[in-house]
Formats: structure tokens, sequence, C-alpha cells
């Protein structure tokens, strides 16, 4: 039990080599936090919507989002806000316009999951 920490070596275990492989598996827990607030990001199903978009149609200005969402201005300029913040999107400006889009890698490919599930579950492409 080489990997339980010093302040839970003296708790009782069954399986102490499976608890040794649950701490390994679940490492270093900055990773965790940010794996969560990862998670917690895409659990809002309009912020959800709105990274679908970007990631399937790529960059988008909040007027076109809006449109494709169902979602109000406002409501979209927000969530852009707080997915910047968490540095998930990213906005370049052309002239007047902000087009957004997915820079985070790992939601990118969270984001590529949900398209193999829907292409696999009805046979079609998540445009269509």
């Amino acid at each position: 039990m080489h990997l339980v920490p010093a302040e839970r070596a003296g708790h009782r275990t069954i399986d102490g080599h499976r608890v040794c492989d649950a701490i390994a598996a679940i490492g270093d827990p900055g990773r965790v936090r940010a794996w969560a607030d990862r998670f917690s990001l895409l659990a809002d199903p309009n912020r959800l919507a709105l990274l679908l978009a970007l990631h399937r149609a790529g960059p988008l200005a909040v007027s076109d989002l809006a449109v494709a969402t169902g979602m109000r201005d406002p409501a979209v300029s927000q969530a852009l806000r707080l997915l910047r913040a968490a540095g998930t999107v990213t906005g370049e400006k052309e002239g007047r316009v902000v087009r957004y889009r997915v820079v985070d890698e790992a939601t990118a490919r969270l984001l590529d999951e949900y398209g193999a599930e829907y292409r696999a579950e009805y046979g079609a492409d998540v445009r269509s």
C-alpha cells in the first residue's frame, strides 16, 4: 500500500492493491479539479449546445449562435464570457464582429465523442 497517504495508512482495507490502483487512477488533485470544472461547464445544456455548435460549425458570432441554439443574444454573450474565462473558447475580432471557437483540446475531444455517439446511434452526421 505504497500509494496510501500517511494520514490514511492506518485505515483498514479489503483489497490493498486495488486501493493503490484507485489512488493512481485518481492522480493529482489539481488535475481532478480541472476536469471537474470542465464537466461543470458541459453540464449546462445551453453552454453545451454552444460548444457543440462552435466545435462542429467553426467560428461563429454571437447572433449566429443565438439563432442556432434558440437562445437570446445576451444569454449567448453571458455563456461565452464564462467559457472564455475558463479558457474553453476564444473570440477573434474581425472588424466589428467577434467570432468564437473552441480552443480547449480536452473539451474538443469530449465534443468529438458526442459526435461519434450521435453517428453511431442515428447513423447520420451531427449536421443532418
